[in-house]
């Protein structure tokens, strides 16, 4: 239960056990308004509090985190949805930051090599911080695209395209201004990243991915994979003869929807397993286990370069929203990571992923105390790493970290049980619709 930390609670001393015994139900409550809130409501034994009611699992926003986190006092069985300092990983120019550091650290460490393995996201820039180094790299490399994103901000906001540095000349002027002025007014920080020119086209449209990774802790580092994702498509095809068009380089859903040819019902997602066995009928099947063996690369690698800097919190867990582009030589990048990745359903089909997702999440949470601690599968999430790698049943054991080891992921493919949840999931939509 949550309580200020000024009050004191004589039930925070019994085991984890314990406490869930006495507990006739489990009190939540929920910041998003979405698949989230069908999903809690309809978990049985879960019964929702409001306003300043205690509550022993809360679906917060980063915000109530950051006003609140630390006056907050919480029970051992209490869990929160994200970790305190998450923005590690999830504001763009920190997570490059975080990269950077953790490949000269490995570099140092187990050689060029082994460090090499950290290559999958854009030459990166901070601004206006780095300025003069992305001046000096721009001019290495005439007329190649560049993407200036801000660093806190999502759904594609404030995103451009450039080739001259003329196009970033007024913003540049900002950061010239007088102390007292900066004071008043902060230059917003944006990271300035190099385009990935050549993206894997599908029907001649650019797409990425979006994948799930469940972090339930750092020290020691626990993370598991969901098996649905989806490819998130352009609703234009792709040039590079037109870079201030949208609809044609962002790929978020937020964006394409406001496209005059968006249609709705048609969307522009296709789920994970379709998109894996394309690539399959087009480049077989082991080119595939590479390109997603890569991924698998950058979600253990991602994390572990943030792993010393999190602050690993008993009471936090984060479900994380992967952005990945792959490229026309099959090779995947890593565009971003999401601490509040959407959960709101754009149709039917993305209606019954989230919910799915949803409620493994919740499953792996375990505010229930179900599970055993040596589970290796959980719904559709699969346990990637545990302390160290974990490797399928069928691979041969591997103790001595990255090595050759068969990983116990299966992004993509076919989910069994969200098959076999199908009919119930629409059944709460129908409820939904009836309600409403």
């Amino acid at each position: 239960m949550s309580r200020p930390k000024i009050q004191n609670y004589k039930g925070c001393g019994l085991s984890k056990g314990k406490e869930r015994e006495q507990r006739a139900s489990i009190r939540f409550k929920t910041t998003p308004i979405n698949t989230l809130m069908d999903v809690l409501r309809n978990r049985p034994g879960w019964v929702e509090v409001k306003d300043e009611g205690e509550w022993d699992f809360y679906w917060c926003d980063v915000s109530w985190l950051r006003e609140n986190f630390d006056h907050t006092y919480m029970d051992e069985h209490v869990r929160i949805s994200h970790f305190r300092n998450h923005y590690e990983l999830t504001r763009k120019n920190y997570m490059v930051k975080n990269l950077k550091r953790f490949r000269k650290q490995l570099e140092r460490e187990a050689g060029k090599l082994e460090a090499a393995k950290c290559d999958f996201f854009p030459k990166t820039f901070e601004m206006p911080c780095e300025y003069h180094l992305f001046v000096e790299e721009f001019r290495k490399n005439p007329g190649i695209t560049w993407i200036m994103k801000p660093v806190a901000r999502s759904q594609g906001k404030g995103i451009f395209l450039f080739r001259r540095l003329k196009d970033i000349m007024d913003w540049r002027k900002d950061t010239r201004n007088s102390d007292d002025q900066k004071e008043e007014i902060p230059v917003e920080n944006y990271v300035a990243q190099r385009y990935i020119e050549n993206p894997y086209l599908i029907g001649g449209r650019k797409f990425d991915l979006r994948v799930y990774v469940l972090v339930m802790s750092y020290i020691p580092l626990r993370a598991w994979l969901y098996r649905d994702g989806f490819a998130r498509f352009s609703n234009t095809r792709f040039t590079l003869n037109s870079i201030d068009d949208q609809y044609v380089h962002l790929t978020n859903v937020a964006v394409q929807k406001t496209s005059p040819d968006y249609h709705p019902e048609k969307g522009c997602k296709w789920m994970l397993q379709r998109f894996r066995q394309y690539l399959a009928s087009k480049h077989g099947p082991q080119a595939v286990e590479t390109l997603f063996s890569d991924m698998d690369n950058i979600f253990i690698r991602s994390l572990q370069s943030v792993q010393k800097v999190i602050i690993s919190d008993k009471h936090c867990f984060e479900l994380y929203g992967y952005d990945i582009l792959v490229d026309q030589d099959l090779k995947p990048w890593l565009l971003e990571v999401n601490a509040s990745p959407s959960l709101t359903a754009s149709s039917e089909e993305d209606y019954e992923l989230k919910t799915c997702l949803l409620e493994d999440t919740l499953h792996i949470v375990d505010m229930e105390a179900r599970l055993t601690g040596r589970e290796k599968r959980v719904g559709g999430f699969d346990l990637m790493w545990n302390d160290g790698p974990v490797s399928r049943e069928e691979g041969p054991p591997d103790l001595s970290g990255m090595g050759n080891f068969v990983t116990n992921t299966h992004l993509g493919c076919i989910n069994d049980r969200k098959k076999q949840l199908r009919q119930l999931f629409r059944s709460l939509q129908g409820q939904k619709k009836t309600s409403s």
